[in-house]
């Protein structure tokens, strides 16, 4: 299911509505989808690399509503709305976990990193920063730095190496990331024990 639902994302990037697809995608992606907006992006971005930074603001733009629709998601619905979401995915324990265990501090970070590097998957931190109550503009300075972060990076990626750099990010960029994420993960746990 996951690779068909892949692939018909992949699709939307030929169509002329594949603009107002990418913010549909950005969107959801950050409250409930489970595909990112990356693989509508790289495509669209790549055919027309003269847009890449419009596609770039297009989908951080979207993707900071999407989170905030994530957000009140989990502050006003986590009961009647969010939870039954998380257990479809297989992610309620965890979450429950994760909403009993961690500090404020510790969800804006989860927050970047989820941004930056899917680490861990953005809608569930943008539910997490809802029912945890995290301040909503704190929220949304954050989203806006890591998602723009994210996809203006890729544009300039894009711009600057084409079509050649999309095997490197298709495969590598996410280890990147997510070595980057691990990074501020130890940094964070380190200056924060210390403190102790």
């Amino acid at each position: 299911m996951l690779r068909r639902l892949y692939d018909w994302t992949m699709s939307l990037a030929a169509r002329k509505s594949a603009e107002v697809w990418l913010a549909v995608i950005a969107f959801i992606e950050s409250s409930v989808f489970l595909v990112p907006a990356d693989v509508l992006y790289l495509p669209m971005a790549l055919a027309r690399p003269e847009r890449a930074y419009r596609y770039a603001l297009v989908a951080t733009v979207a993707s900071v509503l999407g989170g905030i629709a994530g957000w009140l998601l989990g502050y006003y619905a986590y009961e009647t709305l969010a939870k039954p979401i998380l257990e479809m995915y297989g992610k309620l324990d965890a979450f429950e976990h994760l909403r009993g265990s961690t500090s404020a501090d510790a969800i804006l970070l989860l927050l970047v990193t989820s941004g930056l590097a899917h680490l861990p998957p953005i809608k569930i931190v943008t539910i997490l920063s809802g029912a945890a109550g995290i301040n909503i503009w704190l929220f949304v300075v954050s989203a806006v730095l890591a998602r723009g972060a994210r996809f203006f990076f890729l544009a300039w990626l894009l711009r600057r190496y084409g079509e050649p750099i999309r095997h490197f990010i298709e495969k590598r960029l996410g280890l990147i990331a997510g070595a980057a994420a691990l990074v501020l993960i130890l940094l964070y746990a380190l200056f924060h024990y210390t403190q102790l």
